[in-house]
Formats: C-alpha cells, sequence, structure tokens
C-alpha cells in the first residue's frame, strides 16, 4: 500500500493580486544569494544630508526668534514705544497715562519723564498719549509706535442704538493708521504683562532704516550770522544699526550729515538701581559719553539732493567717419521715399506727424496736398460700415462734384460778433455733454498752430511711439534716474544687510542711547523743533544709499472718502512718504498696465486708484502714502488720499489730451464740410495730417480748407449724422511741477 500524500489544492483565482504576491518576482535586497543590486550607500548618505539639514533649518529659526525675543525685550533693546490712542474726545489719557507710569516705575512715580525701567515687569518702556484732533502728531507717534492701545470711554453716549465709542476723528485716524501699516495693538488694559508678552509686529518699511525717536533736543550755535546751527537730538537707536558716515533724515526738516555720533550712558537701565543719593542723578551723570564717532572724510555718503546740470552736454561736436557714412546711407534712403506736406510745412515741422500717402490723392498727382490715410488695423467699424477701399468710386463721385463756397459757406459774408454770437449758439447746444471732459475751444484771436504748438497728433494711442527723451523740460537736468530700479534696491539692501551683520568700528549697535550732531541744520529750523519735542515726537532716520537724491516719484493714490473737495494736478500737497514728509506738486494720470504712456487727469477722481507723479527725494518703495492738504484759512491739515510708493522712473509718459470740436454744416452721404474748429485756412493745413472722429462713430481725415473762415472738408468711413460732432484728439507731455518750498517745518 502506497504512501499517502498531501492534498494541495490549486490556488483560487482572484481578480485582485495582493500587495506580497505582486512583490514576489522582485528580487529582494536582504537576499545574498540572489542576483540584485548593491546596497547603495549613495541612499543612505542623501537621507543623512536631509535629516541634518532639516536639524538645521530648524535650529536656525530657534536662534531667530530667540534673538527676535531678546532684540524686543532684552536688557539692551530700547524701550518699548506704548501709544496711548483716544478714540474719541471723550477719552482722558491723562489719568491713564499717570497709572501706567506709576506701575513701570520703581519710585513713587513722580518722575517728569516719559520713558521709565520697570525691573518687576523687566520692561522699558516709552509712554506717548496721541493729541484727540492733531492728525500731524497722531501720524508721528503711529510711525514710532511698537505697540498702540486704543482706548475708548465706558461713559460715551448712545444715539439711536449706534455706538459714539469711535466718533468721527478716531475713524479718520484708524483709515490713516491702516494705510501706514499697525504695529501691535491692544483695545483693554488689564495688567502689564500685556506690554511685556504680547510679540511686537512692525511694518515692513520700519524695519529697513535705522531711526531714532527723539528724547532730548539742542543746539550748538558757532555762527549765528551763518543762519546754521548743529543738532543735537538723544534717544534710543531702533530697528538696525546707524553708521556715522550715513545721511541722517530730520522729519520735517531734510537730510544732514553727522559730525559726530555719540554713545551715551543708559539714562534708564531695566536693572533695578542701588540706592543712590539724589545728588548723583543729576544730568551730566545720565549723559556721561561711553564712546565717541567721528566720519571718514573718504567714507562718508556725501550730501547730493540735486544734479549738476553740464552746459557744454548739448554742444555740437564735430561727427567721426562713421556717423557721417551713416548720414549719408539715411539720406539716400529718405530720397527713395517722396512724402508729401502741406504747403508752408517743413520737414522739421512734419516730423512728429504721423502720415502715410494717400492712394487717392497720389493718383492725382497732387503734390501740395497732403492726405491721411485711416490706420486700418485700428479700423473699428469696418464691420458695420464700407472701408475706404471698398468705396473708391463714391468718394470719387463725391469728389468730383462742385460746390460754390459762397453757397455752401453761409456764414462766409458774417461780421466778427455775428460769427462769434453763432458759434457761441452752437457750442452751448453741445455743452451738456459730459463724456468728453478734454474738449477745449480754439481761441478766434490767436492761431490754433501757435495755441497749440506744442500738441501733436498720435496715430494710437496705446501702440504709437513717443520718445521720452525729446524736448525736456529744464528741471530734468536736475534730477537722477536708474539704469534698473530692482537692481539697484537689491544691492543696497543688501549692502544694508552686509552692515548689520558685521562688526565695524564706525557702526551703533541697536539699543544704544545716543546722541545725533548733524550738523549745517537752519537754525530756524532748530529753535522750532526744540519747542515741539515736549508734544510731539522728533524722528530722525539713517537714509540708505542713494536715498537724499531728487528723482521722480510714481505713487497709487486713491481719493479718501472722507474728503469732498476736489483735488486738482498741480495743486500743492503735503506728502507722507514712511517717516519722510515733503511738499509736492503731483501730476495725476491714469494706471493703464497696457500702454506705456499714460493719460493725465486733471482732478484726482474718488473711487478708483491713479498715478501720481511728483519731483521729490529717492526712497525705496514700497512705502505708505499719506496725502495731506491743508485748506486756506486753516492751520490744521486734512487727509486728502491715501496710496503706496510704486516706481521711480523718470521716462514714464504722461500725456495730457486736448479735443478739438467742429460741427458739420453740410453733410453729403461720407463727405461733410465742418466749421468751428478751426478759424483760419492756414490752420486748417497745419493740423491736416491728424486723425479726426466723430462722436457717433466715424473715423476720417481733412480733405482741403474751404473758404476763409476755418472752415474744412472731411471725409468719413461712414455716413455722417447732420447732429453728430466731429473732433480732433492732440496731445502734449506733462510733467509735474517743481515745489518752491520741500519741507514743511521750513516754512
Amino acid at each position: 500500500m502506497g504512501r499517502s500524500r498531501v492534498q494541495v489544492n490549486k490556488a483560487h483565482k482572484t481578480r485582485f493580486s495582493s500587495k506580497s504576491s505582486r512583490n514576489l518576482h522582485r528580487t529582494s535586497l536582504q537576499d545574498g544569494g540572489r542576483i540584485g543590486k548593491a546596497e547603495g550607500n549613495h541612499v543612505k548618505g542623501a537621507r543623512a544630508a536631509r535629516l541634518q539639514r532639516g536639524k538645521m533649518l530648524r535650529e536656525q529659526k530657534r536662534a531667530a526668534v530667540l534673538k527676535e525675543k531678546r532684540a524686543s525685550g532684552g536688557s539692551t533693546s530700547a524701550p518699548r514705544v506704548i501709544v496711548l490712542f483716544p478714540l474719541s474726545a471723550s477719552v482722558d489719557l491723562n489719568s491713564l497715562g499717570e497709572d501706567v507710569l506709576k506701575l513701570l516705575s520703581n519710585d513713587d512715580g513722580s518722575s517728569s519723564s516719559s520713558t521709565v525701567a520697570c525691573s518687576e515687569y523687566k520692561l522699558r518702556a516709552t509712554v506717548l498719549k496721541a493729541p484727540h484732533g492733531d492728525l500731524l502728531t497722531c501720524m508721528e507717534m503711529a510711525k514710532v509706535a511698537d505697540l498702540m492701545a486704543f482706548v475708548v470711554s465706558a461713559n460715551s453716549p448712545w444715539e439711536e442704538n449706534v455706538s459714539s465709542f469711535i466718533d468721527s476723528f478716531g475713524s479718520q485716524c484708524l483709515s490713516v493708521l491702516r494705510s501706514i501699516g499697525l504695529p501691535s495693538t491692544t483695545v483693554l488694559i488689564r495688567f502689564m504683562w500685556l506690554f511685556k508678552a504680547q510679540k511686537l509686529t512692525v511694518p515692513h518699511w520700519r524695519s529697513q532704516r535705522p531711526y531714532v525717536v527723539t528724547e532730548k533736543v539742542g543746539m550748538v550755535v558757532s555762527n549765528e550770522s551763518s543762519g546754521k546751527c548743529t543738532l543735537l537730538l538723544s534717544g534710543y537707536l531702533r530697528a538696525r544699526k546707524l553708521s556715522v558716515n550715513q545721511l541722517v533724515h530730520v522729519s520735517g526738516i531734510g537730510d544732514f550729515q553727522l559730525s559726530e555720533l555719540e554713545v551715551l550712558k543708559d539714562p534708564f537701565p531695566l536693572n533695578e538701581r542701588k540706592k543712590q543719593n539724589s545728588m548723583e542723578l543729576d544730568d551730566s551723570h545720565d549723559e556721561e559719553v561711553l564712546r565717541s564717532l567721528h566720519p571718514d572724510p573718504m567714507k562718508q555718503e556725501p550730501l547730493v539732493a540735486e544734479n549738476t546740470p553740464d552746459p557744454l552736454a548739448g554742444e555740437q561736436t564735430w561727427p567721426t567717419e562713421a556717423e557721417m557714412a551713416e548720414a549719408d546711407r539715411n539720406q539716400k534712403q529718405g530720397k527713395l521715399k517722396k512724402r508729401t506736406l502741406p504747403r508752408g510745412m517743413s520737414e522739421y515741422q512734419a516730423a512728429w506727424i504721423v502720415d502715410e500717402i494717400d492712394e487717392e490723392d497720389s493718383d492725382n498727382g497732387d503734390s501740395d496736398d497732403d492726405g491721411m490715410v485711416l490706420d486700418k488695423e485700428e479700423d473699428h467699424f469696418s464691420n458695420q460700415d464700407q472701408d475706404f477701399e471698398d468705396d473708391k468710386e463714391t468718394l470719387r463721385d463725391v469728389d468730383n462734384e462742385t460746390y460754390n463756397d459762397s453757397e455752401m459757406m453761409d456764414d462766409e459774408n458774417l461780421t466778427r460778433e455775428q460769427y462769434e454770437d453763432q458759434m457761441k449758439k452752437i457750442k452751448e447746444a453741445h455743452a451738456e455733454d459730459e463724456e468728453f471732459p478734454d474738449e477745449v475751444e480754439t481761441p478766434i484771436d490767436q492761431p490754433a498752430r501757435k495755441r497749440f504748438a506744442k500738441y501733436r497728433g498720435l496715430k494710437s494711442f496705446r501702440t504709437s511711439s513717443w520718445d521720452p527723451n525729446e524736448s525736456l523740460p529744464q528741471d530734468y537736468a536736475r534730477i537722477f534716474a536708474f539704469d534698473n530700479l530692482a537692481r539697484t534696491q537689491k544691492l543696497v539692501l543688501k549692502q544694508a544687510l552686509k552692515m548689520e551683520e558685521e562688526s565695524r568700528d564706525d557702526c551703533v549697535p541697536t539699543g544704544s542711547y545716543v546722541r545725533l550732531h548733524i550738523k549745517e541744520v537752519p537754525l530756524v529750523a532748530a529753535s522750532k523743533l526744540s519747542s515741539l519735542v515736549s508734544s510731539k515726537p522728533v524722528i530722525a532716520f539713517g537714509l540708505l544709499q542713494h536715498e537724499s537724491k531728487m528723482s521722480v516719484l510714481h505713487f497709487s493714490v486713491k481719493k479718501y472718502d472722507g474728503y469732498e473737495d476736489p483735488i486738482k494736478t498741480k495743486e500743492e500737497l503735503m506728502f507722507h512718504v514712511g517717516f519722510r514728509q515733503f511738499v509736492a506738486r503731483p501730476v495725476f494720470s491714469t494706471d493703464n498696465f497696457s500702454s506705456d504712456k499714460h493719460k493725465m487727469e486733471r482732478f484726482l477722481h474718488p473711487g478708483r486708484f491713479s498715478l501720481a507723479s511728483v519731483y521729490g527725494p529717492i526712497s525705496f518703495p514700497s512705502l505708505p502714502l499719506v496725502v495731506l492738504k491743508i485748506s486756506e484759512g486753516s492751520d490744521a491739515p486734512a487727509v486728502a488720499a491715501l496710496g503706496s510708493l510704486k516706481s521711480i522712473e523718470p521716462n514714464k509718459i504722461i500725456l495730457k489730451k486736448i479735443i478739438l470740436t467742429g460741427y458739420p454744416q453740410r453733410v453729403s452721404k461720407m463727405k461733410a464740410s465742418v466749421r468751428y474748429m478751426f478759424h483760419n485756412p492756414e490752420d486748417v493745413r497745419w493740423f491736416k495730417p491728424v486723425e479726426v472722429w466723430s462722436k457717433c462713430g466715424r473715423r476720417g481725415r481733412v480733405k482741403e480748407p474751404v473758404g476763409t473762415h476755418g472752415a474744412m472738408k472731411c471725409i468719413f468711413n461712414g455716413v455722417v449724422q447732420q447732429h453728430d460732432v466731429v473732433c480732433m484728439n492732440l496731445y502734449k507731455r506733462a510733467y509735474p511741477k517743481w515745489p518752491e518750498r520741500m519741507y514743511p517745518q521750513l516754512l
């Protein structure tokens, strides 16, 4: 009898296989008997490198957080600036400020200084009280605040179920502070650990430049007849290191150089003082000089605000042989293409006109008459009406018609008074049309070619070329420009960061109590600051490279909702850009993204952003902007607009547009006789190459002048209506106006 065998059943077939069955055919790395890839050390090395890199990044983040914590709350850091901000006039900040100073001070709180040190909370603080109703002082305090405590009154009245905890001035200040950038904020003040434990957040533009909130102001006058003095500002250095070779800006006065930088003994140390005699706490002990720095003439940043123009820069030099050969080639190429010009117009005068040879006039061989062909790529009405190419026969029929000038022009025999009255009636009939605010009237007593000599026509506002260096004003010789703003800004910020990381002998570390010796300060401005330091913070901040030079700055601005008065172009306004404040006369324009040209606006329109271009000192973007306007008869400025710095570009083209209008007198299909756009035939010939259009959507050109009163014959790309209005667009480049006074404290 044979041996029994174990029954082996066939494996059940399933639709899906398991993970283990799918991996049976693969070679195991652990099986040394099978053929497979050797264990790769590079895999283990990469994993170890990733782990090491992750550990290093965690340590760097931990060190950065610890460094920030020590810098903001350590014993060597500058005191925290706490601003008590009332949101209504019913708030009493005097009692609240005294309570906060009493809690922080180690004595009975009788100190008159606003900066105190508390060893119990391990906190040093400077308590400022924002005055309700003084917008400028509130803005200056908000710029330097590390923590803002918004204070409301519990006894505020209620009217119509609407809380009046925040009045109109408080609401206006909240909008302005939101635009500048709010630091850490709190509303309820329960205990002092809130000021100590709360993490500080500051706007990014404050962390890029060193600044000092002045606690003491002094003057050293060596010669009164010069009108200059040395201004002494004492306070804690914040944000970054300050170099004695660096330029500083005193808010509201201007940019200056340092003659000396002193590091003083900290008057408010955090550690609890030992019991000392009151005679030891005099001013000479508190202002003990620990270190004194003097600038190096070879390394000190030069104080350059305006460029010195070279009077010989435009002198004509003898051309080289290569330039003469190129001129000969250009002249030969120019002779191949003959250009027809209006009668009496030279090549130089017609250089700004973009025109082409009219096929219809070239067939007739009339060289004295200049034609204008519409750009077929921009003909938006080709689908609705027939093009000029399809209507040659019709145009020839119309041109062959004969008109008696005296019969066609009914106003030919009118007197000057009758002519003006008739033109006034027609103008007033169309005055209600506000869709075209750029319309201007051609003067009767002056030729239009002289009145609008600086204007030119454009084939297309978007695509037509305009040389940015053509006919620049004299003020452009005083400014500076960058070849590449982004690259320059990157290098400047990199240089500032390098100075922060290095240990240099000419720099003072953050948190030191310093005294700035600012030279060549106007005596009047220094006296004004001495009287303001008790009620308003005086800020001095270090400038980055190139930030003292003048250029053309462009801001993206929006009119403040609470300001109802009109803001005109080139009107004198006060610009608050970061810490800096200066007076400017901006030019407003549309912020056009699809073109290199921007259309000038006569007013700042509410509800949308516009571009404000000014002459001003260079500041690297982005920086917040608050525009203030001082009304006549009022010392308190009002918030007019809010925005931010967008770019620094003198070559940005801003064009002022005007529209000359005329009215059809006789219409024959696509041809019309137009009057009151010009008043003499010479003006018609001068502006003949410029394209015309109508408010009903027709585009055309000027054919020829008719009569002696400036009427003209025009041809359009469609049938013209009798009630239509014929228009002509003219442009000239607009520039901001150089301010007569730059800084408000020097007024």
